[in-house]
């Protein structure tokens, strides 16, 4: 089991087993690369340590969850226990004696990556989100733009990364949503500032679909979606992305 937990690892995260204890030599804890913070810990301790009606030795992983009904439920579940020696944070232990098969073990490990990771580690391996971001005419013509190109630069939204989707909602006059667009690049660097508008990096966004202008106005944003103000870059409603695809 301890072979398929060090292949994965590596595999899936470029991670490698350290063993930083001369006491407990078989100890083995794989980290981020980044901010050096464990996601798996592999102990070998006695039995009764985690079950006072067991004997012997056992391999276990500890591992951290996000989701405290989560790890309540699996702790109902033959093979999981409450972590050893680091309980806080809704870490469990889960036994390798082939109680709990790797398969199950896998999924955790991700959920322990994700919940170890710093901003930036879960920003690059999230998958890709869909935004709406706001364009002001008084400042930046992107009809005429997109008239001249199919890709143009625009003001780096925090959190967003390439391969997102950008819907472009176009402000008064037009008030409606015009463009679909994908993120094409990131942080690219831009020296801007006139007082009113301030940029240091830019994104690329192609264009990917243009939309009547009666369609998706602020009106129907309001009435059907419950979005009442465009003033940055946010996230979307389901029923509002389904409608934009189709």
């Amino acid at each position: 089991m301890f072979e398929s937990i060090v292949r994965y690892a590596h595999d899936r995260y470029k991670a490698e087993p350290e063993y930083p204890w001369i006491k407990f030599p078989t100890y083995a804890v794989f980290r981020h690369a980044d901010n050096k913070k464990w996601f798996i810990l592999v102990m070998d301790i006695p039995y009764e340590k985690i079950d006072p009606d067991r004997s012997g030795h056992v391999r276990i992983i500890n591992l951290k969850l996000n989701d405290p009904l989560y790890r309540d439920m699996l702790l109902r579940e033959k093979g999981f226990y409450t972590g050893y020696h680091i309980a806080k944070g809704c870490w469990i232990s889960v036994v390798l004696d082939g109680t709990v098969p790797f398969e199950k073990i896998a999924p955790l490990i991700d959920m322990s990556y994700d919940v170890t990771a710093s901003g930036q580690t879960r920003q690059r391996s999230r998958p890709p989100k869909e935004w709406l971001i706001p364009s002001n005419p008084r400042y930046y013509d992107i009809e005429s733009a997109f008239e001249n190109s199919d890709e143009i630069g625009w003001k780096q939204g925090r959190g967003i990364k390439s391969g997102d989707t950008v819907y472009m909602y176009v402000g008064s006059p037009v008030s409606a949503i015009l463009y679909k667009c994908i993120v094409t690049a990131v942080n690219i660097p831009y020296k801007y500032d006139d007082g009113a508008l301030h940029m240091d990096r830019l994104m690329n966004i192609k264009l990917l679909k243009r939309y009547p202008r009666d369609k998706f106005t602020f009106d129907a944003l309001k009435t059907e979606y419950g979005i009442f103000a465009v003033r940055g870059p946010r996230g979307i409603p389901d029923k509002l992305s389904k409608d934009l695809a189709g």
